[in-house]
């Protein structure tokens, strides 16, 4: 799927996030198929906005056992993105960081002994909200909580380092009163995610490159995608942090584009990133492999962003580039220049690209092309399909290093990442708890 509309995620049943439960195996031991399972409720969180980047906001706790029996002992676990950083730590907590992969970002966890019994129909809470701290890039972050009747067990291929405890004081539970009618509707499930959208920017900028050849030559230019920060931009799950039209230059034609690029026409790609968010100075660098069809002299191609709206990006000024190919004009005093032998190699232009390799091409022309495929979809190179050698290929460089994540690319509007197996990264938390999986829902204000 395409970048959606500029919006945040919305909720994902817990049924669906529970069927893909078994790809990741999260979570302590199951219970007897005889037992009774405890019915443990948390109350729904409600979205955060407005945080000002490097302030403290709290979350909210309320908790209910909606069974009949005690339980002498549960576990309360939260996970905070990227972007979210705990105020304080708990001594009978323990901190992990999760790295599901795939399309889902790096995320944080706590998961707290709470040696305290929980009546039946009785609301409880903590002593203060959990406290918690936007940091310089938050954004677009998201909070979780969850309650536990069973110790969650870390999974290796999900929780990354040694656990940490924390270093205050423990985090304790108090009693609110019996629960209501409505309190029960109001913790329906073991667990809630919200999001926390901070008023903080993200600078996208693009990097264009400036080429020079002959006609027949194969140029490379690198164009670049980057987040100047400082906030980290997290888009819905299997679409792209960012979307970025390039018009390719005239008189040449594309022999092989970018994987995270496909043609909409034949001198128009669309370009994706291999992520649905991207950190600050992140970001990525597309290369396309351009054959001079036409002595034009200076010709130029445009770079821009599409896709969906940004309002975190105040700064207009680095929102389009230019792809430039300088071509000679052909001779007029009649004289051939492809004939004979032509030496390719050695001269640069003032950019770094060079005409070819080392040596000399022999009795090959280097304007006596053959046909080429114009528009390679998903960084396949058709490359020439005439008879003809090309006589040499240049370059550009510029921008950051690409963006790798290990997911697949988002390639524009029309592509896709599979969902299934991110998706059971939800579970994060063990026992009978399931996490919310969150997605992009309706327009972000700006």
């Amino acid at each position: 799927m395409g970048i959606a509309a500029s919006g945040r995620r919305t909720l994902l049943s817990a049924t669906a996030v529970s069927a893909t439960a078994a790809l990741i195996a999260l979570g302590a031991a199951p219970a007897q198929a005889d037992a009774i399972k405890p019915d443990l409720g948390v109350r729904a969180l409600a979205p955060v906005t407005g945080i000002a980047a490097g302030s403290g906001f709290g979350l909210p706790v309320s908790l209910l056992n909606k069974g009949t029996e005690e339980l002498p002992k549960v576990w309360v676990s939260y996970t905070y993105s990227s972007g979210i950083a705990p105020a304080e730590t708990y001594s009978n907590c323990v901190y992990y960081t999760l790295s599901p992969g795939g399309e889902w970002p790096k995320e944080h966890r706590a998961d707290c002994t709470v040696d305290q019994p929980l009546k039946p129909g009785v609301l409880y809470g903590t002593e203060q909200p959990i406290a918690l701290t936007a940091r310089a890039n938050a954004l677009y972050d998201e909070v979780g909580l969850g309650l536990l009747a069973e110790e969650p067990v870390p999974h290796p291929d999900i929780h990354h380092g040694e656990p940490e405890p924390g270093t205050g004081g423990p985090l304790k539970l108090v009693e609110r009163g019996e629960a209501t009618a409505a309190d029960r509707a109001a913790h329906a499930e073991p667990g809630s995610r919200t999001e926390v959208t901070a008023v903080n920017t993200a600078d996208y900028a693009l990097t264009g490159a400036e080429l020079q050849g002959k006609v027949g030559d194969k140029v490379t230019a690198l164009v670049t995608f980057t987040n100047e920060g400082p906030a980290r931009v997290y888009r819905d799950q299997g679409t792209s942090a960012a979307n970025v039209d390039v018009h390719i230059p005239a008189g040449t034609t594309v022999t092989k584009a970018h994987g995270f690029c496909r043609p909409v026409i034949q001198t128009h790609y669309r370009c994706g990133t291999s992520q649905s968010w991207v950190e600050a100075k992140g970001g990525e660098t597309y290369s396309f492999v351009l054959r001079i069809d036409k002595a034009v002299g200076r010709t130029t191609g445009r770079m821009s962003f599409g896709g969906a709206a940004r309002p975190f990006d105040k700064n207009a000024a680095n929102d389009t580039a230019e792809i430039v190919v300088d071509t000679p004009e052909p001779p007029t005093d009649g004289t051939e220049s492809t004939g004979g032998t032509s030496s390719t190699g050695g001269s640069a232009g003032p950019t770094g690209s060079t005409d070819g390799g080392t040596g000399s091409t022999g009795g090959s022309t280097s304007g006596s092309s053959g046909s080429a495929s114009s528009g390679s979809t998903g960084g396949s190179d058709t490359g020439t399909t005439g008879g003809s050698a090309t006589s040499g290929s240049g370059s550009t460089s510029g921008g950051t290093t690409p963006q790798t994540g290990g997911g697949l690319a988002a390639t524009g509007s029309d592509s896709t990442l599979p969902l299934a197996g991110a998706a059971g990264a939800a579970l994060l938390a063990g026992g009978s708890i399931v996490w919310a999986v969150r997605r992009r829902s309706a327009a972000r204000a700006s």
